[in-house]
Order: C-alpha cells, then structure tokens, then sequence
C-alpha cells in the first residue's frame, strides 16, 4: 500500500467541514474501506479514489444539521431531496478549495469533483473510480460503528437497520463490496446481538 501521509494536508484543511452529521466517524471509516477496495482493483486511481472519498461529504458542513436528518434521511423522498443535490454540490465547491490549497492539479481536482458530484443522486456510477467511491461511502454503514450512527440518522434501532443493510446489497457496485458488506454484516450482528435485540 502507498504512503497515506501525503493525503495529511487534505485531511487538516478539510477537517472543520468534517464536523456535521458525525461525519468526522464517516469519512475515516470510509476511507479505510476505499483503501481496502483499492488493493484488490489496482486499475482504479488510488489518489482520485482517496481524495473523493475524504472530501465526498463535506457539502453538509452548510447544511442546518435538523434538515440533513429530517430531508436527507427521513423524509418520503430523502434521496432525491434538495439537501442531497445540495451537499454534492457543496462538497465540489468546498472540495475545490481544499484541493487547490493543498497543490492537488485541477486534472486531480477536476476528477475527484466529477465524482463528488452525484454521488449520492447520479442513479449509475461513470467508471471504476466512481464504483470504488461509492462503495466506500456505504461499507462503513455495514460494521458496528456504521449501524449504531446510521441507525439513529434513520430512526431506526439497530436490529431494524441492519434488516435494511440486508435490503441493500445489490446498491453495493463491485462484486467484492458486496462479499465484504455480507462478511462485516454477519460479524456486527454478532456483535450487536441482534439474534436476541
């Protein structure tokens, strides 16, 4: 694996947008799931990958936190509300300031940006970079962490969330997200106890 170090001014200058909707738990988590889905697809381009995944999120830093709960995840139409377009759009916006100020090429920013925006909203991912991103985005949900934090974003106890994660498996891109997601799954029900909770 590369050396992540070079990602650390990325992480510093984004770190005040990383503060809403417990997305300062999110993003690292993904992030390791990205690294994760990186060793095993080398075609995929490990910095597009990690800076899309470290900056995907960071739109909802200008969004009042009781409307990314009550429109983004508990409203009849939460993927398709106006605070999902506009956290995308967010994040390009703050993504590109980040990235220009840490010295990352507009080629870079450029590609990290396209994958930014829609990643939640875009109904198809473009290419393997955008595969590799969007599982990420989703992996974590699948571990201990993932479930107790996205549970309560849903409203949901554990035990009902997990029962959703089941649900969503073919929104998983690649084969090997999908294999990861039912191994991670199995593993935090146990821990969770959801047999018996």
């Amino acid at each position: 694996m590369s050396d992540l170090s070079r990602y650390d001014p990325v992480w510093r200058s984004a770190e005040t947008y990383m503060r809403a909707r417990k997305n300062d738990v999110h993003i690292p988590l993904s992030f390791d799931w990205c690294q994760r889905l990186l060793a095993v697809h080398p075609d995929a381009d490990a910095d597009i990958c990690s800076l899309a995944i470290l900056l995907h999120d960071i739109g909802w830093h200008s969004i009042d936190q009781t409307d990314i709960i009550e429109q983004g995840f508990r409203s009849d139409n939460f993927l398709t509300s106006d605070v999902r377009y506009l956290h995308e759009s967010e994040g390009v916006r703050l993504g590109t300031e980040v990235l220009k100020q840490t010295g990352w090429s507009q080629n870079v920013i450029d590609a990290v940006c396209e994958i930014i925006d829609g990643h939640d909203t875009r109904p198809d991912p473009h290419h393997l970079n955008d595969c590799i991103v969007r599982d990420s985005d989703k992996l974590w949900r699948y571990d201990v962490p993932g479930i107790a934090i996205a549970s309560d974003w849903f409203g949901h106890t554990p035990h009902q969330y997990a029962a959703h994660l089941d649900k969503s498996l073919d929104k998983l891109e690649t084969d090997v997200g999908r294999q990861m997601a039912v191994e991670v799954l199995a593993a935090s029900r146990k821990s969770l106890k959801l047999h018996v909770l």
